[in-house]
């Protein structure tokens, strides 16, 4: 039974920090953040394959980093110079590669985490 269970999520001021990490029950070709507000579809954040390249969202780009930790089957997301935009639901997801590249299709991704809540005031 494959599990993917996020942590992390809170309430930080505009400028802050924040770190979300994913516990992973499986290993992925790609591992990736994604976000939703209610209402609105949901948005890539960030992708990282196993060769640790790694992929972000144009409003994301410069503040956010994605890594993963192999011996700790966690992956995490570093969220700096928080902006009330990035307020949202973060998920994060395990899936496969298309031409060798780990993009932000969504249907790419067949496991799911519950999310955790991000919310910057």
């Amino acid at each position: 039974h494959v599990q993917l269970v996020e942590s992390g999520g809170g309430s930080v001021q505009t400028g802050g920090s924040l770190n979300v990490s994913c516990a992973l029950s499986t290993d992925s070709v790609c591992m990736a953040w994604f976000r939703q507000v209610p209402g609105k579809e949901r948005e890539g954040v960030a992708v990282i394959d196993r060769n640790g390249r790694s992929t972000y969202g144009d409003s994301v780009a410069g503040r956010f980093t994605i890594s993963k930790d192999n011996t700790k089957n966690t992956l995490y997301l570093q969220m700096n110079s928080l902006k009330p935009e990035d307020t949202a639901m973060y998920y994060c997801a395990a899936g496969f590669a298309r031409n060798g590249y780990c993009s932000f299709l969504q249907s790419n991704y067949n496991y799911w985490g519950q999310g955790t809540q991000v919310t910057v005031s």
